[in-house]
């Protein structure tokens, strides 16, 4: 078989592996400058996102399609934000919904949430405080469909009931926080995860900006998995965070 035939099997292979761990959000957004950038910023972090510029619209289409998380901006024409919410709670009551507005009263933000909304953010917001509340979300709704026994990326494997790590073939000895924070990046392919999200997730702290221990378990794993002169796999982005994806 030609190199160039077993090259794209394996990239059609790794397409089908990664669309079954990136997340899909489904956005509810009229204002076309912001939603644009929720959107890009959100694509760049590793997720799929599909954006609505009428409640009317984005009814329909989230009770058609299946969603991960649902982001609603309160003002939105045709069904309001709030009634959106309370439609969608009708038939789905356990999908993640974060309200976006830009009305910042108790009551307001107490309408949201008797509503059905998981969380509110008020606007103007810092996109990764948006990204970390999505990821919060998602956690708290990850269910075991979600957690196949073998996850696999690029030349590594991890399987989940033996424990055994291998990259190539070849068998790769990690601690137990090691193994933690290689399967949240293994559960999490292509995607930015925030140096908060990794410490709540791995160590169950909140980040705290004095200490370096995600940076010294993410050399450790470096370290670990790139013996041989294999490629790096773990990526830091500057100021954002570190993701799992191939050179």
């Amino acid at each position: 078989m030609r190199k160039d035939t077993i090259k794209s099997q394996r990239n059609e292979g790794l397409k089908i592996l990664l669309s079954l761990y990136m997340f899909k959000i489904g956005l509810a957004e009229d204002d076309i400058k912001i939603g644009g950038l929720i959107k890009a910023g959100l694509e760049e972090s590793g997720y799929e996102v599909d954006i609505f510029a009428n409640g009317s619209e984005a009814l329909f289409r989230f009770q058609e399609n299946s969603y991960d998380l649902l982001i609603l901006d309160v003002m939105i024409p045709g069904i309001n934000g709030i009634a959106l919410c309370k439609e969608l709670r009708k038939t789905n009551t356990t999908i993640p919904i974060l309200m976006l507005t830009a009305l910042g009263s108790i009551d307001d933000k107490v309408s949201g949430l008797n509503a059905g909304a998981d969380d509110y953010l008020l606007k103007p917001f810092h996109f990764k405080e948006l990204l970390a509340r999505l990821e919060a979300l998602l956690r708290r709704g990850i269910g075991p469909t979600k957690q196949p026994q073998l996850l696999t990326f690029a030349d590594l494997t991890m399987d989940l009931q033996s424990k055994i790590v291998q990259r190539g073939g070849i068998e790769i000895e990690l601690t137990a926080k090691e193994y933690d924070l290689l399967e949240l990046f293994l559960k999490n392919p292509n995607r930015l995860l925030s140096r908060q999200y990794i410490a709540e997730s791995v160590w169950d702290i909140s980040f705290d900006t004095g200490t370096n221990v995600i940076d010294v378990y993410i050399n450790f794993l470096r370290k670990k998995m790139e013996r041989g002169n294999s490629s790096r796999l773990l990526h830091t982005k500057i100021g954002m965070g570190y993701i799992l994806k191939e050179s």
